[in-house]
């Protein structure tokens, strides 16, 4: 075998190995799993050592591959030998992930993914958490590994063929399976982080990374269902946190996953879906938001993909009760729904559409003044659409509901000016659309409009107290303020 002609070569020609390492990897490297076994609790501590050492002093990949693949499998067929590097580290006073990390700035794509693998079963299935600075680079690595796979345009066929190596096991030879011209290996860093993601402490530094906009990210482009179905699996676990459930859908969550389920044919991608969305609202400790979530459901067409999905027949009931259950708590939202509740849902959401209450003038003389609350959080939400949208139907909704704002509100001028919005709405007249360009027009409008209005009370009142003054006659000239 290619492993011991190397350790041979290395041993006996350059004195690199030491004969314990080459005497324990002649052994241990056998189909038997009852002689790797034994080899292993003969002498646990030089297993560590052997393949650490091994690891840093043999330079050729395929003999780094074939060591790594061996690492795998010892630790796949036992968990708890995890704990074999844990306490060689601990013996020799150094770090664990040291000689692994290193490994994941190599070139060669199999090395850093097979590494990658045995980080995160070190990190899950050990006694102890994986230290602060060490975690925030493995999870900084694995949101960077997904991010570059999706720079380019994908390539929906993600089953290239390519020629596999007998002496490695299945799961290893998945990882080549895996590839395809701008995807590989991504759905090996996908099973990484859903291992990582299931303990709360490491949920918390993946979003300190930014790792949710990374998966949303990925998730809003061409992805073939198994991808979309780990990576929901990801958010679905981080919802199992109450505090993360709650500020999920500010990364507009509801709405990428409602797109991917009404477009769904996989029930696999369904149920998972389905799980999220439950998660969003009985996860949750704080009710208003949960209130929020279910009305971000019901914008985003969910009550209509639940009734379809109750005339279809599943075998897992997991997906029937989550079907009763969504569809019993957003049919009650519906019910106690408030036109300010729908109207600040739709804004939040960046999602803005023609839905009645931007037209009605009701919902603005009773509801104007409400945009200020929470230090103008709508409004704010508002001109940021204005200055980021591309699409030219959440540009003329934004626009003209900054128009209406002001028109209904005595000082919306100044506080709109204040929060850049005029400076956005004006940006907009030589906008390419001309939908855009119409309701920006109407806004600027309102805006000086509102201003002459303002203007003319001013003269109005000035006038009326100056022809009550004493000594001044009815019709006397009102002089000029210098």
């Amino acid at each position: 075998m290619a492993i011991i002609s190397t350790v041979r070569e290395c041993h006996y020609k350059s004195h690199m190995i030491s004969k314990e390492d080459h005497d324990f990897i002649v052994a241990f490297d056998t189909n038997d799993p009852n002689v790797r076994d034994a080899k292993l609790k003969e002498n646990p501590h030089q297993a560590a050592k052997t393949f650490l050492n091994l690891l840093g002093h043999i330079s050729k990949d395929q003999t780094i591959q074939y060591i790594l693949t061996m690492i795998d499998d010892m630790l796949q067929e036992d968990r708890s030998r995890v704990e074999i590097f844990r306490e060689h580290s601990n013996r020799k006073r150094e770090s664990v992930w040291g000689p692994f990390l290193n490994l994941l700035n190599r070139q060669d794509g199999f090395i850093m993914n097979m590494t990658s693998r045995i980080i995160a079963k070190l990190a899950c299935w050990s006694h102890d958490l994986m230290e602060k600075t060490d975690l925030q680079f493995y999870l900084t690595w694995l949101k960077d590994q997904l991010k570059l796979s999706f720079e380019a345009p994908q390539d929906t066929n993600f089953h290239a063929r390519v020629e596999q190596d007998n002496t490695m096991d299945k799961e290893a030879n998945e990882l080549h399976e895996l590839q395809s011209p701008n995807n590989e290996y991504i759905q090996s860093v996908a099973r990484c982080l859903q291992m990582m993601l299931r303990i709360d402490e490491y949920r918390f530094a993946f979003v300190s990374v930014d790792g949710i906009s990374t998966l949303i990210s990925v998730l809003s482009g061409r992805v073939n269902f198994q991808v979309q179905y780990q990576l929901i699996f990801c958010i679905w676990v981080l919802t199992f946190n109450p505090l993360l459930a709650e500020k999920m859908n500010k990364f507009s969550v509801i709405p990428i996953l409602a797109d991917i389920l009404s477009d769904s044919v996989k029930e696999k991608v369904t149920r998972i879906i389905l799980a999220v969305f439950r998660n969003l609202i009985e996860k949750v400790e704080d009710g208003q938001v949960a209130k929020e979530h279910c009305i971000a459901m019901v914008q985003c067409k969910v009550l209509k993909q639940l009734s379809i999905l109750g005339q279809r027949k599943f075998d897992d009931e997991d997906i029937t009760d989550d079907i009763e259950f969504l569809n019993d708590k957003l049919q009650a939202s519906v019910q106690d729904l408030s036109s300010f509740d729908e109207y600040s849902t739709e804004v939040k959401s960046g999602r803005l559409e023609w839905s009645p209450v931007h037209k009605s003038g009701k919902f603005w003389r009773e509801n104007a003044n409400r945009l200020n609350e929470k230090n103008y959080e709508l409004l704010r939400i508002l001109v940021h659409l204005l200055e980021t949208s591309k699409d030219p139907l959440v540009l003329s909704v934004a626009s003209f509901d900054v128009g209406e704002y002001v028109r209904h509100y005595p000082r919306g001028k100044h506080i709109i000016e204040q929060l850049g919005g005029k400076q956005r709405v004006m940006q907009l007249l030589g906008h390419e659309d001309p939908n855009v360009r119409y309701e920006a027009l109407l806004a600027v409008q309102k805006l000086m409009v509102h201003n002459w209005e303002y203007l003319g009370k001013q003269l109005e009142k000035e006038q009326t107290g100056t022809s009550n003054a004493p000594g001044t006659k009815p019709g006397a000239q009102v002089p000029a303020k210098a």
